[in-house]
């Protein structure tokens, strides 16, 4: 994307800017903390692809995946699936209030100071490795097994952490590699087969669902 950039600050947090062009957001199971030149929002994490205006203006943000981001600013993901939240109507505390005030001075600085200050505890610990299994592939009853727990119990410890259970992030993250596979030049035929789709107007039908389009054009795009 044009007027975009972005680097790796932390295990499983990227600092990105943009120039505020519209475009469309694929859903990725991250949560956002983001600097949008007026003040500091959360953007919760998407079930499936949505349209932003981008505003016109630079946007500076953290993306935070392997369940990173709820632990590290004391939200729920599951309470802010899509939707964008100004951070002090969500925290409403002092410290809120102060981290607004910084970034409006250095928001790529403040940002990365967030990022970098505490360091993973036992939930983004089990974010990791939930997160981890799912982008390779693994399937739910054996992640549920090898963390020595059932599916259900599973899914329930998902939703504060991701915004929604391991059965759709894991949808959401097969689409990302399916994604990344066809523009490395797959055809989609072989990423339907390698990705374990039925077959691929399968995979067509879950590019519809979760991106909004079909294969080509999200290629395209």
């Amino acid at each position: 994307m044009a007027g975009y950039r972005e680097r790796g600050v932390a295990p499983g947090v990227v600092l990105w800017s943009s120039d505020g062009a519209p475009g469309t957001i694929l859903p990725d199971g991250c949560l956002d903390l983001i600097w949008t030149g007026r003040g500091l929002v959360v953007a919760g994490p998407d079930g499936a692809a949505r349209f932003n205006d981008g505003g016109g203006r630079r946007h500076v943000g953290l993306r935070f995946s392997h369940g990173r981001g709820p632990a590290l600013l004391g939200l729920r993901a599951d309470e802010l699936r899509d939707t964008t939240v100004p951070l002090d109507a969500l925290r409403g505390d002092a410290a809120a209030r102060e981290l607004t005030e910084r970034a409006a001075d250095d928001p790529a600085g403040v940002l990365h100071g967030v990022a970098t200050a505490t360091p993973p505890h036992a939930d983004e610990r089990f974010g990791a490795r939930v997160f981890g299994a799912l982008a390779r592939g693994r399937d739910v009853a054996g992640l549920a097994d090898d963390l020595g727990t059932t599916p259900r119990t599973l899914h329930r410890r998902c939703l504060p952490v991701f915004g929604y259970g391991p059965q759709h992030l894991g949808r959401i993250l097969r689409l990302q590699r399916a994604l990344a596979r066809a523009r490395a030049g797959s055809a989609w035929a072989d990423v339907a087969a390698v990705e374990g789709f039925a077959d691929q107007p399968h995979l067509a039908r879950e590019v519809r669902a979760l991106a909004g389009t079909t294969p080509s054009e999200l290629l395209r795009r």
